[in-house]
Parts: C-alpha cells; sequence; structure tokens
C-alpha cells in the first residue's frame, strides 16, 4: 500500500545551462549584459537632464550689461564703452563703480555675440624669429602683458629665422581673421607684403624689424649705436687697448649699429680697428663660446665687447677654458641687460635695452591701431643705458 505524502511545490523546469555538445549557453549573460545596458542609458539619460538644470541655473545667473547698468546707476551704452577701454570721457568715479561691480561677481563678456557684432576675433597674431632667444622672450612677455589686460589672446608663430615660414604665417594669420598682426623680423619683406601693403587692409600691422622695413609710422627704434658706442669708450677709459668683439654672424638679426658703435668709439679713442679682433659667431651661448675660443688666440687682448648677453655667457666660459679669469685677465662686456646677467661669476657689465618695453609699446601700438584706425601711429625710440657690475677691471 502507498501511502501518500505532501506534494511537493510546483516548480518550472529549469532552463538548460548546458546545450548538448556540452558548450555553456549564453542565455544569461546576454540578460545580464541587456540589464547592466538599460541602467546605463538611465544613469547617463539622468545625468544629462542634471546638468541642463544646472546650465540653465548658471543662465539665470551669469550677470548681464544690463544689470551692470542697473546697479551702477549707468546706461548700458556707458557700461559698453567702458569694459571696451573707450570710457575715458565718464569720470574717474564713474569707471570705477562699473569696474567694482564688474569684478565683485567675475563678469565675462561673451566674446562670441559680443565678436559678430563688432567684427573683431579679439585675437592678435605674433610673429618671431625665435622663442628660444632672451630677447625675444621677453618682447613676447611685454606684449602680452599689455593685449592680455584687454582682454586680446595672442596666436603665436615661430618662424625659426625662415623667411618662407614668416610668409605662410601671414597668410594664415590673415586666414584665421586675427584683428592685427605684431611682426619681429631681420628681413626685408617681399613687395606684396611690405607695410602699407594691400594684404594688411584690414589687419593692422606693427614691426619690430630695427627699422630695416621702410615707413613713416609704428617704427620701434633702439639706440643701440650709442649703447655700443658708450660700452667701448667706457673700456678705453678703464685703460684697456687691445679690445676685440663678438658679432652676429651674417643670416640672421644684423647688429650692424653695435659694430659701427664699437668701431667708431675706438676711432675717436685713438684707437686703431683691428679686423682679427672681431670674430662673427651666432646670437647664442654656444656661438659666443665657440668665438670667443678663436679670438682669444690673440695673446694681446685684455677685453671683448660682446654682441649680446648669451655670447658674454659663453666668452666668459672660452676664457675660463684657458686659464684665465674674468675680470682680472680679460673684461668682458654684453649687450641687453638680462635678469640672468647679475647672477652669473662675475655679475656682467652689459648695456640695457628695454625689450620688455619694447614689446609692450608694439602692442599698444597695435591696439590703437585697431581700435581708432584713423589715427596715425606713432614712432617710439628706446634710449640704452650701461649697467656697472664687475666684469670690468
Amino acid at each position: 500500500m502507498t501511502v501518500a505524502g505532501p506534494r511537493p511545490p510546483h516548480r518550472k523546469p529549469a532552463l538548460p545551462i548546458f546545450y548538448a555538445n556540452g558548450h555553456q549557453s549564453n542565455y544569461f549573460r546576454f540578460k545580464i549584459s541587456e540589464k547592466r545596458i538599460f541602467l546605463l542609458k538611465f544613469a547617463t539619460l539622468k545625468l544629462i537632464t542634471s546638468i541642463k538644470r544646472l546650465l540653465k541655473e548658471l543662465a539665470k545667473m551669469k550677470l548681464t550689461i544690463k544689470q551692470i547698468a542697473e546697479m551702477a546707476g549707468v546706461s548700458v551704452t556707458t557700461v559698453s564703452q567702458i569694459l571696451n577701454n573707450k570710457g575715458t570721457r565718464f569720470s574717474a568715479e564713474t569707471r570705477q563703480r562699473v569696474w567694482e561691480i564688474v569684478n565683485k561677481y567675475n563678469y565675462k563678456p561673451d566674446f562670441f555675440a559680443s565678436n559678430l557684432i563688432n567684427r573683431r576675433s579679439k585675437t592678435i597674431g605674433m610673429i618671431i624669429p625665435d622663442i628660444t632667444d632672451y630677447f625675444f622672450s621677453k618682447i613676447v612677455e611685454g606684449a602680452e602683458q599689455y593685449v592680455n589686460a584687454l582682454g586680446y589672446m595672442v596666436v603665436m608663430c615661430n618662424t625659426q629665422q625662415s623667411q618662407e615660414k614668416e610668409i605662410a604665417y601671414l597668410e594664415e594669420l590673415r586666414h584665421r581673421s586675427v584683428d592685427g598682426v605684431l611682426f619681429a623680423t631681420p628681413n626685408q619683406l617681399p613687395e606684396a607684403y611690405a607695410p602699407g601693403s594691400d594684404f594688411y587692409r584690414g589687419m593692422p600691422l606693427i614691426l619690430i624689424d630695427r627699422g630695416i622695413n621702410q615707413r613713416e609710422t609704428g617704427r620701434l627704434i633702439v639706440k643701440e649705436y650709442e649703447g655700443a658706442y658708450q660700452a667701448v669708450s667706457y673700456l678705453i677709459a678703464k685703460g684697456h687697448r687691445e679690445i676685440g668683439m663678438l658679432k652676429e654672424s651674417t643670416g640672421y638679426y644684423q647688429l650692424q649699429e653695435r659694430f659701427n658703435g664699437y668701431r667708431d668709439a675706438l676711432k675717436d679713442g685713438g684707437l686703431s680697428y683691428k679686423g682679427r679682433y672681431v670674430i662673427e659667431g651666432s646670437l647664442t651661448v654656444e656661438g659666443g663660446y665657440l668665438a670667443a675660443r678663436e679670438l682669444l688666440q690673440q695673446k694681446d687682448l685684455t677685453a671683448i665687447f660682446c654682441g649680446n648677453d648669451a655670447m658674454a655667457i659663453g666668452c666668459y666660459q672660452a676664457i675660463y677654458e684657458r686659464g684665465l679669469q674674468v675680470p682680472e685677465d680679460i673684461s668682458v662686456i654684453g649687450f641687453d641687460n638680462l635678469n640672468l646677467a647679475q647672477y652669473i661669476t662675475p655679475p656682467l657689465t652689459t648695456v640695457e635695452q628695454p625689450s620688455f618695453e619694447i614689446g609692450f609699446h608694439a602692442a599698444k601700438f597695435l591696439i590703437d591701431a585697431i581700435e581708432f584706425p584713423e589715427r596715425k601711429v606713432a614712432n617710439k625710440v628706446f634710449e640704452t643705458k650701461l649697467i656697472l657690475r664687475e666684469s670690468v677691471k
């Protein structure tokens, strides 16, 4: 007799985990992957919704020119002109009140909308022959300090001393609709790209070129002749009679005025010019080192005037390698007054030329030409100054 026990609970038959051939089924893995995809899509949608909500809140918080005008108690036009550096006719108190509100709320103008209205990109191109050169790096620093404060950005172009690259960059900058160009060049520009040509219509140009490209305005001239003349005259006054010079090699920036100052100072000091005392090299530390090694073969030499401070630093090394000392055996003078000139041993006597100010004023000339195209751009002459340190005996 069979005794009936309790019925087992009803269960659905389990899905097969293995196929007949023994391979594991992908069913469960597929279902899990599908679930993960669904959760990922849901999380992404939620994130996008949150970002949109945040952007809407930020848009509500963003200060407008109209709100600034209301807070300052002036018109929208007044605020606009002050923000675009055209508010000189307003009182200092009004300008200060506007700027205090701008700074307090960290207001940033909508450049995209502004550019569409003003047809300006708020960018300027800057073409230089060598970004690693100490002189040009200070020019760039001066230019950036001026234009950045006015809301302009700089597009930097390094030509590596190639005129072909210069022309290519000019074309590219024009294509990119920059508002103007600062252009440092050692070259005479082709007629199609010369100052005043149609190429620069609607794109003002300021050259930093020692005046080799003829023009009536926008000339930035450094009194290099006077600086070199003063330096060599100082060596003569200290009793030196055998004075050499390290000058630039051909093909790069021609510092002819520095050489002319050297030669004329010798003549006016009653000394004869000796060609073997002048050695050419690149305007770099290595160039100064190599040129000085050659120059130091002249045994009677007591002083060296260097074309720039970088050459002077290389000159120091060449002097020390010969077992000589600065200034006990050889006096050295540089040109530029780079920051590092005061930190080498001994600190370098040099001629100061205001490279930072050159860049700053070049940028000022350019912005003036952009903002006030009807005005004539001025010329600027920069003085040099002999900085006395410890490298001359």
